[in-house]
């Protein structure tokens, strides 16, 4: 590696660690947000055909630049049926890997989840959620692998830290309303808001109370319908708002389902093209072969970073997994139940 690289290189690992220390923490952020739904909003979780569902999402990006950042999303949903309406209660945890950059900045998060769906119809499938997830988040870095101006003066790294990891408590609240659309299961839409950091925990290790992580609104959308009886449609969108920072993205994906039944296709195959606004142009290609389903998206880089990363973002791999159970009143059967 040249000087001139090697300077370059470190200079950006530097931008981005002052960002992390100076700046009022943002949250990471999936172009298969589709695929995360309680990183978006825990009244999203249970709004599926099914169960049980589980999913993964693997995030590597701008490697093109340096190693900057690698991150893992798991969450998992039991949905069932309560009381002798058609209401549901969905548990779940949401559990968050991330690590950034050159010092190894990494965040562990684990959530338990639960959220209420109260039928709101006694004749349609219509359904408020209101969704609640809390727990515990870990911090830390790799002092070691830390490099600053006075190291090169030979005044060590000239900052006074006396712990490099501090955890705390954090939490989210949401609500969404989803429904069929002229009472066909096929045809169906939702709606969601979540706040997100209520507790505005601290981000200092130096435990400054005035460097705390901003709460967090997000605002989500989605719409599915079919064009024929073998291929639907589906949008989805976010808006999210943290501190004075904002992100959109948007997009759909056309399915079409191949085998003989419909009802029950062999497989269904999904593409479309997502936007993150100002940032990203992400293809997505999704295989459905019931109960498993698997997904590749690239983010196409259209921001000002392009320049250095030569258009070439991140890179997400997915799969999921739903599956009914046998058991009285099970969602498979009921008439009645949240989904999308």
């Amino acid at each position: 590696m040249n000087r001139k690289y090697r300077i370059r290189v470190v200079g950006l690992c530097l931008f981005a660690c002052a960002g992390f220390f100076t700046a009022k923490g943002q949250d990471v952020h999936f172009s298969q947000f589709f695929e995360a739904p309680l990183q978006r909003n825990p009244a999203l979780a249970g709004i599926f055909t099914g169960d049980i569902r589980a999913q993964a999402v693997f995030r590597d990006q701008w490697n093109s630049v340096t190693n900057a950042y690698k991150t893992a999303s798991l969450n998992g949903e039991y949905r069932l049926p309560v009381g002798k309406g058609d209401d549901f209660v969905t548990t779940g945890v949401q559990l968050l890997y991330d690590r950034a950059g050159t010092i190894g900045w990494t965040t562990i998060q684990a959530f338990p989840a639960l959220t209420y769906h109260k039928s709101v119809s006694a004749d349609h499938n219509r359904y408020l959620s209101i969704g609640f997830m809390g727990g515990w988040v870990q911090r830390y870095f790799d002092r070691a692998k830390m490099t600053t101006n006075s190291q090169y003066d030979g005044l060590g790294d000239g900052e006074p830290l006396t712990n490099t990891r501090f955890s705390y408590l954090d939490g989210a609240v949401g609500m969404s309303y989803n429904a069929t659309l002229k009472d066909n299961p096929e045809n169906n839409f939702y709606l969601g808001a979540a706040y997100h950091h209520f507790t505005r925990p601290n981000q200092s290790f130096y435990r400054d109370p005035s460097i705390e992580l901003n709460p967090k609104w997000v605002f989500s959308g989605g719409l599915r319908f079919g064009v024929s009886e073998y291929a639907y449609l589906t949008i989805q969108a976010d808006h999210s708002r943290q501190g004075r920072y904002a992100e959109t993205i948007g997009g759909a994906m056309y399915g079409l389902k191949i085998g003989g039944d419909p009802d029950n296709p062999d497989y269904v195959l999904h593409a479309g093209t997502y936007l993150r606004l100002n940032d990203a142009l992400i293809p997505v290609i999704k295989l459905d072969y019931m109960p498993f389903s698997f997904a590749l998206s690239y983010d196409v880089n259209v921001s000002k970073l392009r320049t250095s990363s030569y258009g070439r973002g991140g890179i997400e791999l997915s799969v999921s997994f739903i599956k009914s159970l046998d058991r009285n009143n099970a969602s498979l059967n009921a008439v009645k139940c949240p989904k999308f």
